[in-house]
């Protein structure tokens, strides 16, 4: 029998079971009918961050950043990237500090970009800096062993 993981819908934010075996197969939310995976990382809010973070079994991977940020900017490509390659054994989200810095004041945000790598709503690890898209993948995979 294979593990049921808890998938949390990036459209819906439902919480989805799926089978561990079935995640490669591009899964679909049993409420809305759309994606679970988008192959793109996810914007979140101060809603949808605690659905994620706390809710989903994957490891969830959030760039901490601001429309303001150069370097944010500039690592926001590679971080697309990242999420294309690191699906669907992982998700990766952004929260803007400026739109949502309640949800990022617990955690400590001194420096964006600031990239927090949670699993079962604990925080795992982090990095700060812009990264290109194989430093991410290595860091992440490196994290995650």
């Amino acid at each position: 029998m294979t593990q049921a993981l808890h998938i949390v819908c990036p459209h819906c934010h439902t919480t989805n079971r799926v089978q561990a075996a079935h995640l490669g197969s591009a899964p679909d939310c049993g409420s809305c009918h759309r994606p679970l995976f988008m192959g793109e990382p996810l914007a979140l809010d101060e809603h949808s961050f605690a659905r994620h973070v706390q809710r989903s079994h994957l490891p969830v991977l959030v760039d901490f950043w601001a429309p303001w940020c150069g370097p944010c900017r500039q690592m926001a490509p590679a971080f697309a990237q990242a999420a294309r390659q690191l699906e669907p054994h992982f998700r990766l989200a952004k929260l803007d500090t400026e739109a949502h810095p309640e949800v990022a004041a617990p955690y400590g945000i001194r420096s964006i970009p600031t990239m927090v790598l949670f699993q079962g709503g604990k925080q795992l690890a982090r990095i700060s800096g812009a990264l290109s898209a194989p430093d991410i993948v290595r860091w992440v995979q490196s994290v995650r062993g």
